[in-house]
């Protein structure tokens, strides 16, 4: 099922599988979300919980045992509860049960809330564990945005602009998308990175150390899109390997996919966020439609 919201500035739409966003039109009548054209991508935003990215062979440990995890975690193809609804706001909740256990044995609620005010997109990720044992996890956005979002422009004439300068490390990936080192990653000006097809033959652009914010726009017209993480560690930018996909995803991101020849246990591998019995853990970020 899915529900709206509205105001002045935007008009947003969230389905209940995976509480995914499914369009953001502005004012202007204009779409900047991909609308999942399946040729290319058929997802437009999903959210990612409890894990970030792959696992080799899906495995992992926790507690001493194996256990196994889709790509992204379950929360994508999940069906969320709606709890809350106003002209602005939608919260939707996922509570643990028997599938979700089979893959992840903690007792927890999941919940993710849509916010407008003005042109920004607020949204919320909470997490509650109600369990006895510690939850060990990552949470991160992966929003697609149109491009181009106007007649007249083309894919290559939009950048990414980062809000200030800086000097990031690219998180190297093998030929199984698993983690395999990190390498230092030059933009233009010390805060571009024009875009190009070919800018995703390897996969996705994962950085760390790019600052909290970035902005995706052209010089040659003034719709545009700024996606702020303050709370993620990492970003990274995707389109459908090897094509000419006509949308680029910004990811902001918690943690990290498994590291290469590891099967990881949760208890240990960096950056998953702990989460002691009884306790919340929030995280927020935004989408910004000019």
């Amino acid at each position: 099922m899915l529900h709206t919201i509205s105001n002045s500035h935007l008009t947003v739409t969230v389905s209940e599988l995976g509480a995914e966003l499914q369009s953001i039109i502005s004012a202007d009548g204009t779409e900047y979300l991909w609308q999942g054209d399946p040729a290319y991508w058929r997802k437009r935003s999903p959210n990612l919980f409890p894990y970030i990215g792959r696992m080799p062979d899906k495995t992992y440990y926790l507690d001493g045992q194996k256990h196994q995890m889709p790509i992204h975690g379950f929360a994508p193809t999940s069906h969320f509860e709606l709890i809350e609804k106003s002209d602005t706001q939608l919260v939707f909740e996922l509570t643990d049960s028997e599938e979700t256990y089979g893959y992840y044995p903690r007792h927890f609620v999941f919940r993710i809330c849509y916010c407008l005010t003005g042109n920004r997109i607020d949204i919320r990720f909470v997490a509650e564990n109600r369990d006895e044992k510690t939850m060990y996890f990552s949470m991160g956005g992966h929003p697609g945005f149109r491009l181009p979002l106007v007649d007249g422009c083309s894919f290559e004439d939009y950048h990414l602009r980062f809000a200030e300068k800086c000097h990031p490390m690219r998180v190297v990936f093998c030929k199984d998308y698993l983690v395999a080192g990190r390498a230092p990653y030059t933009l233009t000006d010390d805060c571009i990175i024009p875009l190009t097809h070919n800018l995703f033959d390897d996969d996705a652009v994962v950085l760390e150390n790019s600052g909290a914010s970035v902005t995706l726009e052209t010089d040659k017209d003034s719709h545009a899109i700024t996606v702020e993480y303050p709370q993620m560690k990492y970003v990274g930018f995707w389109h459908s390997v090897k094509t000419d996909a006509p949308f680029v995803c910004i990811e902001p991101w918690s943690a990290l996919p498994s590291r290469s020849g590891i099967t990881e246990s949760l208890e240990t591998q960096p950056d998953l966020t702990a989460l002691a019995p009884g306790m919340q853990h929030t995280n927020t970020w935004s989408i910004t439609i000019k």
